[in-house]
């Protein structure tokens, strides 16, 4: 429910109103410009009638807000977020993100000559699994906090903020050591116990979507973590599961249209996990960036053809160089910047 004072309202019969509220547990989230006293009531609203309100002086207009997610609802927030980085990286600005590394870190060697080569093709963000939750348990399962380990010093030496995947929310205090973002993985996206441990965390969120998961289970999933107190969340479309077999799944890319219009929260878009072919990355790539999407984050290998996970759908490193200069070009016409 969003509650708009009049022009003349004054702070008391602001503070009146929102002290009744307060009095029936709602929480107040203020969003009041310059110019208008404005603030939404997170809590079962359907307790109250919108109608009671109007009994307080100064209410101008009651709105009910018919989204179950409230926090990350445009309804409550206009203005898009902008998750801030080291390096001046800005996520949800006009500033288009490249996240890109392996599937999985394998050695120190292997992600300093992949981090050299992505940094210099104008990647922000290094990625790179150090725990892999994989759907067989014979496979590569990461080097654990080993690879985190691995991770900030690589990231360190080479100038790039850190993305990596939690596959458990009693691995959070190790996560905070070493990670600048935080991924939660599609397979994870309704782990509420996970989530709810996420919302403590001080670290921006990257929430991937589920593998058949609706855009609204997306976004209350996203509202699992706001609502604990962390409002850094990157929503990452990566495809969803359809009866189309050829690719790995289906890239939903009307979705960052969908979520840009529902939401304030960044997206960016996964075409790797998506595709699962590498010689269709470049072309979901720009169309991601043509649809609006925040930002992109890659699988690259300078050897793929040995990558202990995710071979087929990595980009080798003068691929993924080209890639960032089409899009360079693409960033320009379209007024966005990639540095």
């Amino acid at each position: 429910m969003i509650i708009q004072m009049k022009q003349n309202a004054t702070k008391k019969q602001y503070e009146k109103v929102t002290g009744y509220l307060k009095e029936k547990q709602f929480e107040i989230r203020d969003v009041s410009s310059a110019h208008v006293m404005v603030f939404g009531i997170i809590g079962d609203t359907s307790r109250i009638d919108p109608h009671d309100l109007y009994a307080f002086d100064g209410v101008g207009e009651v709105t009910r807000v018919s989204t179950p997610f409230k926090k990350a609802s445009r309804s409550f927030k206009r203005e898009d977020t902008i998750i801030k980085l080291p390096g001046g990286v800005e996520i949800g600005s006009d500033m288009f993100v490249m996240m890109a590394g392996p599937c999985s870190v394998e050695s120190e060697e292997q992600l300093l000559t992949i981090a050299k080569g992505v940094k210099a093709a104008g990647a922000h963000l290094l990625r790179g699994g150090a725990y892999k939750p994989r759907t067989s348990p014979y496979s590569f399962q990461g080097l654990e906090e080993e690879g985190l380990k691995i991770l900030r010093r690589v990231g360190d030496q080479t100038g790039l903020s850190v993305v990596t995947e939690i596959p458990a929310a009693d691995l959070l205090p190790v996560f905070e050591r070493y990670v600048d973002v935080i991924q939660v993985g599609a397979r994870n996206m309704q782990n509420f116990h996970l989530l709810k441990a996420l919302g403590k965390s001080t670290k921006p969120i990257l929430l991937k979507r589920g593998l058949s998961a609706t855009i609204e289970e997306w976004l209350m999933a996203a509202e699992y973590i706001m609502a604990g107190g962390n409002e850094q969340v990157i929503l990452c479309e990566r495809g969803i599961r359809t009866y189309e077999k050829y690719t790995r799944n289906t890239l939903d890319i009307s979705a960052v249209l969908a979520v840009r219009e529902l939401s304030h929260l960044p997206v960016i878009i996964d075409p790797s996990h998506a595709a699962g072919r590498w010689q269709m990355i470049e072309k979901l790539s720009m169309a991601s960036l043509a649809v609006g999407a925040h930002g992109l984050i890659v699988e690259v290998h300078h050897d793929p053809e040995h990558a202990m996970s995710d071979g087929a759908q990595s980009l080798k490193i003068p691929k993924f160089k080209s890639m960032m200069t089409s899009l360079g070009q693409m960033a320009d016409v379209l007024g966005l910047r990639m540095k």
